[in-house]
């Protein structure tokens, strides 16, 4: 009878509780979040938040924002930071500081993973956690995604890529995702239909591994010019150890009219000394392009209509100044630039402000043509396939400096023209020569060269050098 008793009152107090307990706001907690702890701190990058963070400083201070424009993708190494950590921060330092996802590609080192795999679990490192974007759900939907803790746990490729986030970002989402042997094109749809506006694609990818020096100079040249031609396909015959992803990626940039800008490169031996085994690093940002103005596409229209009123006439384009807006009746110089199949095919222009722009146009757009003296003219049956640039010139300024290295201080790559002068020699690279040309001694010596000069004639104290600006725009 006792025992009834008791085990009556103890459903009653059993009843009672829960009874409390649904009445009131107390609130069970849920399983705490799964978090992906940092694996190769301390032997990739400092364990040490402090000691991490002050390197990573150290990188970007090094670095130089080159003021590309809406950056929507980079291509950085993932290397110990001792041997590609100031190449990665060259391509981080172009940045901007308002993304809301970052989707970061890399590729499997330990795991033997088929198509690709994108976790939820939250990445975290000595700099602290990661938020994960809610667009992983939806990845995760797609045939060709799978989640694979395993291809994680062990790899790299994007754990070291991360505090340099942290640290020039400090606030965004994260989507990891590593990539096996699959479809780049089916890639390239998941991409495309889960890119934002305000999201940014990290490429994470080492180029050619354990040549002597030269040999991987000219295998990561070639990589880095089916990067900057957004040639998808023949990236798979560089050597590099992401393919799919930088082809998934060159695809992308293309379909959104992303423009290439190679930054910097450099290899192990360049760090160590020791050349006879090399790793090769690269940073490559993809910069969203700007839309024509109006006033620029009636430039563009006035300089094709110069060339089809040229070959139908024989003459120059006869035109009502009156329907020319007053901003093109101002004197400033200018460049006409002809390019077939992406090959230069003809590039005249003035260095100085002495005609009415639309004038400058409309010359210059004939003289590349048919005056071009590194050229045969242009026939007429080749005018549908040419492509038209226009660059519209600053006044160019002289440089002053004590010696080479405050020169090569003074020059900034993809802003600045120059146009070296010694005695009756000269000549003048367009800041567009920088997306071919991105070293600045090589620049400075390939300018030399074309004026006819002695390739180190920058370095002469009789050689003048002058910079100057432009704005260049080209058909679409």
């Amino acid at each position: 009878m006792i025992k009834i008793i008791l085990l009556l009152l103890l459903i009653l107090f059993s009843m009672s509780f829960l009874l409390v307990l649904s009445s009131s706001k107390i609130e069970i907690p849920l399983k705490s979040e799964i978090i992906r702890k940092p694996v190769f701190a301390g032997s990739f990058y400092p364990q040490e938040k402090l000691e991490l963070r002050t390197q990573i400083k150290y990188f970007f201070k090094n670095s130089e924002n080159l003021k590309l424009g809406n950056v929507k993708a980079v291509i950085v190494p993932h290397a110990g930071y001792e041997y590609s950590g100031q190449v990665a921060a060259d391509s981080f330092a172009q940045l901007n500081k308002n993304y809301d996802n970052v989707f970061v590609l890399g590729p499997s080192h330990q795991y033997p993973l088929k198509d690709i795999s994108v976790i939820q679990n939250q990445y975290s490192t000595p700099l602290g956690k990661i938020k994960k974007s809610e667009k992983i759900k939806s990845l995760l939907k797609e045939d060709i995604v799978k989640e694979i803790l395993e291809a994680h746990e062990k790899e790299h490729a994007i754990e070291v890529e991360l505090p340099f986030l942290q640290e020039k970002l400090k606030n965004f989402k994260l989507i990891p995702i590593i990539v096996g042997e699959t479809d780049s094109e089916e890639l390239k749809n998941l991409l495309s239909k889960n890119f934002g506006e305000k999201d940014l694609i990290v490429v994470s990818v080492d180029f050619s591994h354990y040549h002597n020096y030269s040999k991987a100079l000219q295998l990561d040249s070639e990589s880095i010019d089916y990067i900057m031609n957004l040639d998808s396909e023949g990236i798979f015959q560089a050597e590099i150890d992401a393919p799919w992803a930088v082809s998934s990626l060159l695809k992308l940039a293309k379909e959104k009219n992303w423009i290439p800008y190679f930054i910097s490169y450099a290899n192990s031996g360049d760090i160590t000394g020791d050349k006879t085994s090399v790793v090769g690093y690269n940073a490559i940002v993809f910069v969203e392009k700007q839309e024509l103005t109006k006033e620029q596409k009636f430039l563009l229209n006035l300089s094709r209509k110069t060339l089809e009123n040229y070959y139908e006439t024989g003459d120059k384009l006869k035109i009502n100044e009156k329907e020319i807006p007053i901003s093109f009746k101002k004197k400033k110089a200018c460049f006409v630039t002809l390019t077939k199949n992406n090959q230069l095919r003809g590039c005249i222009g003035d260095m100085l402000p002495e005609k009415k722009l639309y004038e400058c146009v409309i010359d210059n757009s004939i003289n590349a043509a048919v005056n071009d003296p590194r050229f045969s003219p242009v026939s007429r049956n080749e005018l549908d396939n040419l492509k038209i640039e226009i660059s519209v010139l600053t006044k160019p300024k002289k440089l002053k400096y004590k010696n080479t290295d405050e020169l090569l201080q003074k020059i900034k790559r993809y802003k600045h023209g120059l146009i070296i002068k010694q005695g009756f020699y000269q000549a003048t690279y367009l800041p567009t020569v920088w997306k071919l040309i991105p070293n600045k001694i090589l620049f400075l010596e390939s300018l030399c060269n074309k004026g006819n000069m002695q390739k180190d004639c920058w370095k002469s104290s009789t050689t003048e050098i002058y910079n100057y600006e432009s704005k260049s725009f080209e058909e679409e």
